[in-house]
């Protein structure tokens, strides 16, 4: 159960067994298993509610502790003391029939010497700090590795292609081209579905943006866990206000690609992927409704939503759509043949869902020791505070992503592979699909979960945060490709 008291979280005290510190456990038990292995209920909760003052004429409450005991008889004339109790006096629930069940409490005010600024000290506790920072060492290994790889591959081997290509081209113009030159003409060719490529980058980049001004304003102090609700309500916030972003993006993607259905572009940028996660959102809020949860949101909250979805969200996204079809569109650095050129086969390692495979677990292998503290965050409702280390974590993937995604495209190319628009996307979005790997796992080992609605309620938003962050991934992926392309293209000398 969850209590506030003065904007603090009621908890009790737990120990760590590694460290052999106390800390507030937020929340508190709502009954026990006995030894017995039948549930007991708690109705009696002895509260004490720590205080401090600096000239005895102002208290501020700095805790809240709660100490749970279940009884079946009610003693007010003991003063409601039923510490040292046996399981004999403890309230079992009849499965059968009624229980009748009298709740009470003691409340205790018990001075404090914590200051009010740092009566959070004690509820933000770090389990084993050192795994945060092996989590960024083991994130800036990969980097370093890829950038190791980046480095003697593309930098020392393109350099040398290019260099070639062009005194080829000084020397004799009639010397056949080889190596992913041959591609030249088929490299920019617009790729298959690219109404949906462009609605997913756009998208991304605005998820991007959200994500990383978000985790700016966490670091600088602004989302104190005080303020309940705060990170959620900025992420809302951004995300609604980086629609124009969406939209230009969008826009300026598929103007590359030649599209013609300019309006068709717009609405689905604006509701085809926020209409689905709405929808996703309000079936399984029903859920929640129809178990008589707390947690359910009601209607007012909803229309509330749909008000900043349409008002908002969706004027910005026009606005930003109109000013990324005013501007020139991206010219390609080499013309397009009109016939597509012909691919040889290409090796096992470049098939794409080999490729996605090994790009996806690289860039989840830079995330996946602070996903499982997230996860902790958001299923057993501890605070998460450590934003520094998120951030780093966010940065690194992001690299990841971009360094994973052009390395695929080198070796793509080389291959006289042209087909890279998709495939970079793939490549770096192929993580969300390791993240929802990994929460059927943490599902199996961490989760007790015993209904139908809350395994419906933990895959459902398991399923809907892995596609986020495909996209997110997958939008990192093809911007980076992209320049990548048309920076190797513009360096040599095409007839």
């Amino acid at each position: 159960m969850n209590w506030v008291v003065d904007g603090l979280p009621a908890a009790q005290i737990a120990l760590d067994r590694k460290t052999q510190q106390t800390f507030y456990n937020i929340g508190f038990q709502l009954g026990l298993i006995g030894p017995d292995d039948k549930p007991y209920l708690h109705n009696h909760y002895d509260i004490h509610i720590m205080y401090h003052t600096e000239d005895d004429a102002k208290y501020r409450v700095v805790g809240v502790i709660v100490w749970p005991y279940s009884s079946q008889s009610v003693e007010l004339e003991a003063g409601c003391n039923y510490a040292g109790r046996g399981i004999e006096s403890m309230l079992h629930l009849n499965e059968e029939g009624d229980t009748a069940v009298v709740y009470t409490y003691n409340v205790q005010w018990i001075s404090s010497p914590v200051a009010w600024g740092t009566r959070w000290d004690n509820y933000l506790y770090v389990f084993d700090p050192q795994i945060h920072w092996f989590s960024i060492v083991n994130s800036i290994v990969i980097v370093l590795m890829l950038t190791g790889m980046i480095a003697t591959i593309l930098l020392r081997a393109l350099h040398k292609d290019i260099a070639r290509y062009n005194t080829l081209g000084e020397e004799d113009g009639s010397q056949e081209d080889y190596g992913w030159k041959l591609v030249h003409a088929d490299a920019f060719r617009s790729p298959p579905f690219p109404m949906m490529l462009s609605v997913l980058v756009g998208n991304g980049a605005q998820l991007l943006l959200m994500t990383g001004v978000t985790l700016v304003l966490a670091v600088l102090g602004f989302l104190s866990p005080s303020n309940r609700g705060a990170l959620s309500t900025v992420v809302l916030v951004f995300y609604v206000c980086f629609a124009g972003v969406a939209g230009y993006v969008s826009a300026r993607m598929y103007k590359m690609f030649q599209g013609e259905h300019y309006r068709r572009n717009v609405l689905l940028t604006a509701f085809a992927l926020p209409g689905t996660f709405f929808g996703i959102f309000v079936v399984l809020n029903f859920f929640l409704i129809s178990a008589g949860s707390s947690a359910a949101v009601p209607f007012g909250t909803m229309f509330a939503l749909m008000c900043m979805w349409f008002l908002v969200s969706v004027p910005l996204c026009v606005v930003g759509a109109y000013f990324g079809f005013k501007q020139m569109s991206l010219e390609n650095p080499c013309k397009v043949n009109q016939i597509p050129r012909q691919i040889p086969s290409q090796p096992l390692y470049l098939n794409p869902v080999v490729a996605a495979i090994i790009g996806g677990i690289l860039a989840f292998g830079a995330i996946f020791i602070e996903l499982y503290f997230i996860m902790n965050s958001i299923w057993f409702h501890r605070i998460y505070y450590v934003f520094g280390f998120l951030f780093l974590v966010f940065i690194i993937l992001v690299i990841t992503c971009s360094e994973v995604s052009v390395l695929m495209c080198y070796f793509h190319l080389c291959s006289e592979d042209y087909r890279w628009p998709w495939r970079a996307f793939a490549t770096a979005g192929a993580s969300g699909f390791y993240v929802f790997l990994y929460s059927i796992v943490y599902y199996a080992r961490k989760l007790h979960i015993g209904n139908l609605s809350s395994t419906i309620l933990y895959f459902g938003w398991s399923c809907a945060l892995s596609v986020l962050f495909t996209i997110l991934t997958g939008t990192v992926g093809y911007i980076a490709t992209l320049f990548f392309v048309r920076k190797i293209f513009q360096s040599i000398k095409v007839d």
